[in-house]
């Protein structure tokens, strides 16, 4: 399980810029103005070989009756409750406020070890003088960084990694399926869940859930043991604000890191939102098998027409996931619910598919037959040959004569190739293009 990272502070110290340094690329929206980054933004990040996520808080103002400001608070403190290790910015130019105490104090309430960043220290003769003073927040030794510059950032992250308890190893690979119930609130995870269990007493028992966020509870479907990781249920933590909204990502993001599978429920009576599409995207981003559950259907009012016209309108809402199997149920009457283990085992087929290196390499070279290859300046794109590195999910490698040659459009045309020839249904696939040496 990767550890998280949360990055805190009063708005316009740099946090952004710090996050956007550590990720390595700008999916913060920086600009200089006070309170831009609204949403708690995830990312993750790799350093000596371990990959965490980190989390972009909106600025917190201890006392304020803004709401967008009281909301960027309970986002803040929600991220503080899930991480491991806090990031507290503060702006060296400025020196300490009367919100940078206060938020010190909310810090040490949680006893989560903090790292006090003093950012936007360019000049390292007198960091000294320009540090000295953030003494007075109680929180250690204040770490100098220039995070628009990359200063220090190195030397942070290995201290940051001290903090973190120590990597557990997996004792033994269960070979069991694991499958993810994840989406916004209220549109019925538990409904589903309780079904799928509900059926036949398949509850065999209950097991601890390997983090704080889930419980797993082993599902049998005739021989078959699956481990369904529930996110429907959760405990609310005492002093907590919770916007639900927001918190639901982050559930997501923890069970999805953990399993094989991911069953994204959306409400069939309101469609597709942004939230679900936030949502639906770390699954598909983390490279996990999925199928897309349309729950209340007993709710639509239907012909004959109404599942085609909805399958097309998700598609052309969620074009990224042209690849994933919908499935159209009511958790409440059971309609369709049990189809759902079939989808999964197929799924997680398609997941772990291995094809061979002379078939993959004959299906290229047709796709390359039929559409020439882009080329610029003269100069064509040539694909020498092509391997399958690794499953979950399915990943490949093209050995070209320039990277720079290889245009999206075409590496989407060799994708829609390989998906036609091996199917890959509910899988997404990984392509990477590497020069031939």
């Amino acid at each position: 399980m990767k550890p998280t990272i949360a990055i805190v502070g009063r708005p316009n110290v740099g946090k952004s810029t710090l996050f956007n340094r550590i990720i390595g690329q700008r999916s913060s929206i920086v600009e200089n103005k006070p309170g831009i980054t609204r949403d708690r933004i995830y990312g993750e990040g790799e350093w000596l070989g371990r990959k965490f996520n980190l989390i972009d808080t909106g600025g917190i103002e201890p006392v304020t009756e803004d709401v967008i400001l009281k909301d960027m608070r309970w986002q803040a403190e929600l991220a503080i409750n899930e991480a491991e290790v806090i990031l507290f910015v503060v702006d060296g130019r400025e020196g300490t406020t009367s919100a940078d105490r206060e938020i010190a104090e909310m810090l040490r309430r949680s006893q989560k070890p903090v790292i006090l960043i003093v950012n936007k220290i360019e000049n390292y003769q007198d960091v000294e003088m320009k540090t000295f003073e953030f003494y007075e927040l109680g929180l250690g030794d204040p770490f100098p960084v220039s995070a628009e510059h990359g200063m220090r950032v190195g030397d942070l992250l290995d201290q940051t990694f001290d903090l973190l308890p120590e990597e557990v190893e997996e004792a033994e690979e269960d070979e069991r399926l694991k499958i993810a119930v994840i989406g916004r609130p209220n549109v019925g995870k538990s409904s589903l869940t309780n079904y799928m269990l509900g059926q036949k007493r398949v509850i065999v028992s209950d097991i601890p859930g390997t983090t704080r966020d889930a419980i797993d509870t082993v599902l049998r479907k005739g021989d078959q043991e699956y481990i369904l990781i529930d996110t429907a249920g959760m405990r609310k933590r005492k002093k907590v604000y919770e916007n639900v909204e927001y918190y639901s990502v982050l559930r997501a993001l923890r069970a999805v890191d953990r399993s094989d599978i991911v069953l994204m429920v959306f409400d069939a009576s309101e469609g597709v939102t942004e939230q679900d599409k936030k949502i639906v995207g770390y699954a598909h981003e983390a490279g996990k098998g999925l199928i897309l559950v349309f729950n209340k259907w007993d709710l639509v009012e239907k012909d004959d027409r109404t599942m085609r016209i909805m399958t097309e309108s998700v598609y052309n809402e969620l074009k990224f996931l042209s690849y994933a199997p919908i499935i159209f149920i009511s958790a409440l009457t059971g309609q369709r619910v049990m189809e759902i283990l079939d989808m999964v085992e197929f799924v997680a087929e398609e997941h772990a598919k291995r094809i061979p290196t002379g078939v993959l390499n004959e299906v290229v070279e047709e796709a390359v037959a039929m559409q020439a290859p882009p080329s610029d300046k003269g100069k064509r794109l040539k694909i020498f040959y092509t391997t399958q590195v690794s499953i979950k999910p399915p990943t490949f490698v093209f050995f070209v004569n320039d990277t720079e040659l290889m245009h999206f459009s075409y590496l989407r045309y060799l994708e829609n190739n390989l998906r036609d020839a091996f199917g890959f249904n509910g899988t997404p696939i990984r392509l990477i293009v590497r020069t031939r040496s």
